[in-house]
């Protein structure tokens, strides 16, 4: 196994089974900040968004991981947007050969037919109307998730921090807004109807039952029965309903994992565990999956982009932490174990075969 681990030092890459301690094989990037990378299971070509601090954000590519990597063309703004691409949240294959979504701050989309050698902005959604309205999240406005269609290159959704989930059944040639549901609790309660300020976290889609989204959002987490369009709070039973990470297992639309964080103001841990939580009944029931992590005195963070799974059977799951740890789990989040130590502060993992 393969793992992508994105940090503020560079992208890591590791390899070693599931479930046990697993060896850096190389680091690239060094110096600048990787927010994500990621292998196109399609092409084999992976890609990985990195921001120096002289030469600002850029996405690369390569067929070896290992080798050199080569520097694309965008995502860039055209001359005329106004706007400058701040960094590059996430890449997500399309349902199309060849087609890449990226999703960027200032938030917008861009899609690249190429296998991400090139990047056009999306239009339809940069020249929405209400987007001189939107708000931003603490770490900026950014378009950090997006979930195709299995299958139909016709219907997209995107999460936006903080505009909310956006909808598309045209290839992204128009968008609405699929919000119905979502209570922004950080807003004065006179305020929250009608709010464009829904921050957004997390987003995915059930690859089996494609109409069922979850999503982790800033205090609240959702589950949409109809493809995004209204959305149930499912975040009873757990210890805090705020969060970042968000796992779907592909095999099984019932199921879902979270990793809790205390809140907005202090994002750690509640009550000093590591616990990942998971359900088996679209989110009636939580259970905490805890074997193998430290359960006293443990203060980490876990960014959005910083958990996965291997899309496995049985599913392997991996996430990393801003200590610098990463953790894998072999059996579904049974049991597990610390797979890397003294990593850079980590912001993405993914895994790549």
């Amino acid at each position: 196994m393969e793992v992508l681990v994105g940090t503020n030092k560079g992208l890591v890459i590791l390899r070693g089974e599931p479930g046990g301690p697993m060896q850096v094989v190389d680091r690239k990037f060094e110096g600048s900040v990787c927010e994500f990378a990621v292998r196109d299971e399609r092409s084999g070509r992976y890609l990985a968004s990195v921001t120096n601090g002289f030469f600002g954000p850029h996405v690369f590519h390569t067929e070896d991981p290992l080798a050199e990597w080569q520097q694309s063309e965008g995502p860039a703004f055209p001359a005329d947007a106004g706007a400058t691409v701040e960094r590059t949240w996430v890449i997500a294959a399309g349902e199309e050969e060849d087609v890449l979504w990226a999703g960027v701050a200032p938030a917008a989309l861009f899609r690249s037919e190429d296998g991400g050698k090139s990047w056009a902005i999306n239009p339809a959604l940069w020249d929405v109307p209400s987007r001189p309205d939107w708000g931003a999240g603490a770490g900026g406005q950014c378009l950090h998730s997006i979930c195709t269609w299995p299958g139909d290159p016709s219907r997209i959704a995107v999460g936006i921090s903080a505009a909310g989930v956006w909808l598309s059944e045209d290839g992204g040639n128009s968008w609405r807004r699929g919000v119905e549901g979502l209570v922004a609790g950080y807003l004065p309660e006179d305020a929250r109807e009608d709010a464009l300020a829904l921050c957004v976290h997390n987003m995915h889609r059930a690859p089996l039952q494609p109409d069922t989204l979850y999503m982790q959002f800033h205090g609240g987490v959702y589950r949409s029965d109809d493809a995004g369009e209204t959305w149930d709070d499912i975040g009873r039973g757990l210890p805090s309903d705020f969060g970042f990470p968000l796992v779907v297992d592909p095999h099984d639309p019932d199921r879902a994992f979270v990793i809790p964080l205390t809140g907005a103001e202090d994002r750690v841990t509640p009550e000093g565990k590591l616990r990942v939580f998971e359900t088996r009944d679209r989110g009636r029931s939580w259970y905490a999956r805890r074997d193998g992590l430290p359960q006293e005195n443990a203060f980490p963070t876990i960014l959005r982009q910083a958990f996965c799974h291997d899309g496995r059977n049985p599913l392997g799951l991996y996430f990393g932490t801003q200590q610098g740890e990463v953790y894998s789990s072999g059996d579904e989040g049974a049991t597990w174990a610390l797979a890397a130590a003294h990593l850079p502060p980590v912001t993405s993992v993914r895994c790549s075969s």
